[in-house]
C-alpha cells in the first residue's frame, strides 16, 4: 500500500524515504529527524562556504535538504461524518498532504493534528522527505556558527552554481486559505499553509515584533496604543509573582523579566512591539501594539496566523457614533463594515464576517466581572453593535459623505483596525473578537483634545486591558475545543486546524 500511494499520488512531491505510522508521536519523531538532518546539511554547507572561500570544493553537497512531507489517504469507508467536529477530520475521500517546518515550535500542534486524524479515520499517516527545498535564509537566520566578519550578499548566490536555494515568492501564497487553490495534482492540501509559507511568516514576525516566534502564546491581544503595553507589563510582572501558572515575561529584544528590577532602563521598540506572558503549556498571552491602520492590522495577522493561535482579540480605541455614548464606554462588535479595503483581493466584500459566539459571551462575562456590573446593568457602559473600519485616518473631514453610511449601517463606532483583524481571523480560521473603548465622538463635537485624552488614558486604559485579559482567562478555562467554531470552516477543508 505504501508503494502504491507513493507511485500514484505523490509525483508532485516526489517523496523519498516514505514511512507509515499509526502512532502520532513516532510520526513526529521522524518528521523532526528529517527536518533536523536537512537543516544541519544546509548550515554545515553554508559554514563551509563562508569559511573556505578558496576551496575548490566550495561546500558539501546539500541535495535533498528539503521540508518533511506528511500525508494521509482516506477512502470513503474511512470517512468520519460527525457533524460536531470542526477540524482534525476530512470530509471528502482522497489523499491529503503537505510540507511541515519547525517541529521544535509546532510540536504540540502537529501532535494534536496527527493524533486526531489517526484516531478519527483509523488509517495511518505517511511521512517522508519532500522535494520542496528549504531556502537558505530560513535555515541560517539564527545559526550562530555562521556569524563572520565577512559581509555576505545572499543575492550573489544566484550568480554562482552554489546549490543553495533562496525563497521564491511564486511558491509562497495564501491560495489555500483564500479558498482559491486549484490543485495541479491529486493531492489535496493537509493544511492552509505550506512549510515555506510558515517559515516566511516566522521570520517576518521576528522582524516586526522584535521577539523570536517560539515565545508567542496561544492567546493574542492586539492594541493600537502603547499605553496598553505599559499596563500589560505591570500586569505580567504581578501575575508572575502571584500566580505559579505564568513563568516569565518576554519583552522586545527577547529580554526575560520576572520582577520590576529586570526591566531595562531604555527599551528599544520595533515597529510592532510584542510582549509575551508565558506559560509552560504555551497557553499564555501575547500582547502586541500593532500601531494605527488596517495595513498594519493585516500585516501582523497575516503572519500571526501561521502560529495557529486559539484566539486573537482587538482591544483598541474608537470614535463613538451615537449621542448616547460617553467617553470611556465600551463597544462590543458583533458586525463590521469593511471600509478598510486592504483585504478585498483576499476576502471579497460580499463575504460576511460573523461574530464568534464563544468569544462574544466571554467578552461580556469579562466586562461584567471587571466593571462590577450584572445582567442588563452592563448596558450602561457597553454597547453591542456594528463597527466601521476605515483606511482614512482623517475620516472626520469626510463626515458629510460618511453620514449616510453611518445611518444605513446602524454603526455605533468607527476605528481603523477591527474589521481587518476580524476578517483575517475569518479568512485564516482563527477565532476573533473586538472590544473597543470610545475615546472621542467627532460627529457630536467631542474631539480627542490633548487634555481630554490624557485624562481618558488614566481612567480607562487599565480597566479596558483587564477586561481583555479576563476574557482570555475565561476562554482558556472553558477549553479551546469549542472555540474553533465550525462557522470558520468550509466544506472540503484542509484537516489541520
Amino acid at each position: 500500500m505504501l508503494d502504491k500511494l507513493h507511485q500514484s499520488h505523490l509525483p508532485f512531491y516526489a517523496v523519498s524515504n516514505l514511512q507509515t505510522f499509526t502512532d502520532a508521536e513516532a510520526a513526529l519523531r521522524y518528521i523532526k529527524e528529517i527536518y533536523d538532518t536537512n537543516i544541519d546539511k544546509i548550515r554545515t554547507a553554508f559554514s563551509h562556504f563562508l569559511n573556505s572561500p578558496d576551496s575548490e570544493e566550495k561546500f558539501p553537497k546539500i541535495a535533498e535538504a528539503n521540508y518533511p512531507f506528511i500525508g494521509i489517504k482516506v477512502n470513503r469507508k474511512d470517512l468520519n461524518l460527525d457533524g460536531r467536529l470542526s477540524y482534525g477530520i476530512v470530509s471528502e475521500p482522497g489523499v491529503y498532504g503537505g510540507t511541515l517546518t519547525r517541529p521544535d515550535i509546532f510540536y504540540n500542534y502537529y501532535l494534536e493534528q496527527i493524533s486526531l486524524l489517526i484516531e478519527r479515520h483509523k488509517v495511518p499517516v505517511y511521512v517522508g522527505n519532500s522535494s520542496w527545498p528549504i531556502p537558505l535564509p530560513f535555515a541560517i537566520d539564527t545559526f550562530s556558527e555562521a556569524k563572520t566578519p565577512q559581509t555576505i550578499d545572499l543575492s550573489e548566490l544566484w550568480q554562482i552554481d552554489s546549490g543553495f536555494v533562496l525563497p521564491n515568492l511564486t511558491n509562497i501564497d495564501d491560495d489555500i486559505a483564500n479558498c482559491t487553490y486549484k490543485p495541479q495534482h491529486s493531492i489535496k492540501p493537509i493544511s492552509i499553509f505550506t512549510g515555506e509559507r510558515v517559515d516566511y511568516s516566522l521570520h517576518r514576525l521576528h522582524h516586526y515584533t522584535g521577539t523570536s516566534p517560539e515565545h508567542f502564546q496561544g492567546f493574542i491581544l492586539l492594541t493600537n496604543y502603547q499605553r496598553y503595553a505599559d499596563e500589560f507589563i505591570k500586569f505580567g510582572l504581578k501575575a508572575i509573582q502571584e500566580d505559579a501558572e505564568y513563568t516569565d515575561l518576554i519583552l522586545p529584544g527577547g529580554i526575560s523579566c520576572r520582577k520590576e528590577s529586570d526591566l531595562p532602563p531604555n527599551l528599544s521598540l520595533p515597529q510592532m512591539p510584542a510582549y509575551h506572558l508565558k506559560r509552560h503549556d504555551g497557553m499564555g498571552i501575547t500582547f502586541i501594539n500593532i500601531g494605527v491602520g488596517p495595513s498594519n492590522a493585516k500585516n501582523i495577522t497575516d503572519h500571526l496566523a501561521v502560529l495557529r493561535p486559539h484566539c486573537w482579540l482587538m482591544v483598541g480605541h474608537c470614535a463613538g457614533l451615537r449621542q448616547t455614548q460617553f467617553l470611556g464606554d465600551y463597544v462590543l462588535a458583533h458586525g463590521y463594515v469593511r471600509d478598510d479595503n486592504v483585504l478585498d483581493l483576499d476576502l471579497p466584500q460580499w463575504v460576511p464576517v460573523p461574530p464568534i459566539a464563544e468569544v462574544q459571551v466571554a467578552l461580556q462575562e469579562a466586562a461584567q466581572a471587571i466593571c462590577h456590573q450584572k445582567g442588563r446593568d452592563i448596558k450602561h457602559s457597553m454597547r453591542t453593535g456594528t463597527v466601521i473600519s476605515t483606511d482614512d485616518r482623517n475620516w472626520e473631514l469626510r463626515t458629510k459623505q460618511l453620514y449616510e453610511e453611518f445611518k444605513q449601517s446602524r454603526a455605533i463606532a468607527l476605528d481603523m483596525e477591527s474589521a481587518t483583524v476580524a476578517a483575517n481571523g475569518f479568512r485564516f480560521r482563527v477565532p476573533y473578537g473586538t472590544l473597543l473603548c470610545v475615546s472621542d465622538k467627532p460627529i457630536h463635537g467631542e474631539l480627542k483634545l490633548r487634555g481630554m485624552a490624557n485624562q481618558f488614558y488614566r481612567d480607562r486604559v487599565k480597566q479596558h486591558l483587564q477586561v481583555g485579559l479576563e476574557t482570555m482567562r475565561i476562554l482558556r478555562q472553558k477549553g479551546v475545543d469549542d472555540l474553533h467554531s465550525r462557522k470558520l470552516r468550509g466544506f472540503d477543508e484542509p484537516p489541520f486546524r
